[in-house]
C-alpha cells in the first residue's frame, strides 16, 4: 500500500509540471479560472459545444474554464453580460454567429460581428423535425398545412434563433405560409415539446434533435442545407430544396468568442489553440459526427468571412418579414 501511495504521489508531481510546461507554451496563462458564458439554456446546441472546447481548453491551459449557463431574449442577455464584464480574457461567450451578427437589427443589442473576436467549432443545420403522433411524414405535408391552417404550432428558442430563422425563411421562399410561433428559453426545451407533443413541430438544429430522431421520438422532416444529410443511427435527412428550390441554406457557424480589446496576449493564446488543438480535436469530430455537423475549427478573418453570408441573409430576412428594428443596410449589412 506504502508503494501505491508513493508511486500515485510521484505519478502527480511529474503531471503538474508536465501540466504547467503544457500551458507556459502560450503567451497567456490564465491564473484563475476563465468565465465562459452560454447565452442559452443548458442541453441545447451551444451549451453542448461549449462544454467540448471548454474541456479542450483547460488541457491546453491548465485552468479551468467554468460554463455558466445565463438564457433569455434569444441570448443577447448573456451575451450582454460578457460586454460588460472586465475587459481581461477572463469572460468569454459562447452561441451562433448569426445571432451575435443580428442583434442590432433586432434592436436586441447594440453589437455586431466585427466586435468579437472569433473561434469558431461547428457549423449545424437548421432542422425542421415533427411529433410522430402529428400527421406530418414529411415536409411536404408540413408545407400544405402552413399554407392552408393558421393554427399549426411551431417551437423554437426564440426570435433570433436557427429555428425561427429557418421557419422565415420558409415563409419567404413559399406563398401563404403562416405558422404560430411557440418560443421557449433554449433549443433544448423547444426540442423536449415537440417530444411531449405540447407543440406538433419543432424547428430548431439537427444536433439538438439528434437523439430523439435516432430514438424515433421525432421525424425529421428537412434539413436546410444544400444537399441531404446523413445522420449516424438513423439515415438520410431530405434537403428542404426538394420542395423550395430557391430557399438559403447558409452553414451556421458555432464557437467561442470575447470582445476585441482584450489583452493581446488572450488573442494569440485562443488562436495558437485553435491552431494546434481545436484543428485535430478528436473531442470535436467525434461530436460532430455523431450528429451530422462539420467540423469547423476557424477563426479570425476566415470566421469572420464564411459567418457573414449568414449574418447578411438573415438580417434581410428578418427586414423583409417587419421584424427588424432597424435597416440591416444602416449597420452596415448590405442586402446579398
Amino acid at each position: 500500500m506504502r508503494e501505491l501511495n508513493r508511486r500515485a504521489i510521484l505519478g502527480t508531481a511529474l503531471a503538474l509540471p508536465a501540466m504547467h510546461a503544457r500551458a507556459q507554451a502560450f503567451p497567456w496563462r490564465p491564473e484563475r479560472p476563465v468565465t465562459l458564458v452560454v447565452p442559452w439554456a443548458a442541453g441545447g446546441s451551444t451549451d453542448q459545444m461549449a462544454r467540448i472546447a471548454a474541456a479542450e481548453l483547460e488541457d491546453a491551459l491548465g485552468q479551468r474554464f467554468v460554463v455558466v449557463n445565463q438564457p433569455g431574449a434569444s441570448g443577447s442577455i448573456g451575451t450582454r453580460n460578457v460586454l460588460q464584464a472586465a475587459r481581461d480574457g477572463y469572460t468569454w461567450a459562447a452561441g451562433a454567429a448569426v445571432d451575435v451578427g443580428c442583434y442590432k437589427v433586432l434592436g436586441l443589442l447594440d453589437t455586431q460581428l466585427s466586435d468579437w473576436n472569433l473561434f469558431f467549432t461547428v457549423a449545424n443545420v437548421n432542422t425542421i423535425s415533427a411529433n410522430p403522433r402529428a400527421g406530418f411524414a414529411d415536409f411536404g405535408q408540413l408545407l400544405n398545412a402552413l399554407q392552408t391552417r393558421r393554427d399549426v404550432a411551431v417551437g423554437t428558442a426564440g426570435q433570433s434563433s436557427a429555428g425561427r430563422n429557418i421557419m422565415e425563411a420558409v415563409k419567404a421562399a413559399a406563398p401563404g405560409v403562416n405558422y404560430r410561433h411557440a418560443t421557449y428559453d433554449g433549443g433544448n426545451p423547444a426540442v423536449l415539446a415537440a417530444v411531449a407533443g405540447e407543440v406538433p413541430v419543432v424547428a430548431q438544429l439537427l444536433v439538438e434533435m439528434a437523439e430523439m430522431i435516432r430514438g424515433r421520438r421525432l421525424i425529421p422532416l428537412a434539413v436546410q442545407s444544400e444537399q441531404p444529410v446523413t445522420l449516424q443511427g438513423f439515415g438520410t435527412i431530405p434537403s428542404i430544396r426538394q420542395w423550395l428550390p430557391n430557399i438559403p441554406a447558409p452553414l451556421n457557424y458555432f464557437g467561442l468568442w470575447f470582445p476585441k480589446d482584450v489583452p493581446e496576449v488572450v488573442t494569440q493564446t485562443a488562436t495558437m489553440v485553435w491552431q494546434q488543438k481545436m484543428a485535430s480535436s478528436a473531442r470535436l469530430r467525434e461530436y460532430a459526427d455523431a450528429r451530422a455537423a462539420v467540423l469547423s475549427p476557424i477563426h479570425s478573418q476566415e470566421a469572420f468571412d464564411r459567418a457573414w453570408i449568414m449574418v447578411r441573409q438573415t438580417a434581410w430576412l428578418y427586414h423583409d418579414a417587419g421584424t427588424a428594428r432597424v435597416s440591416p443596410d444602416t449597420v452596415g449589412i448590405q442586402r446579398l
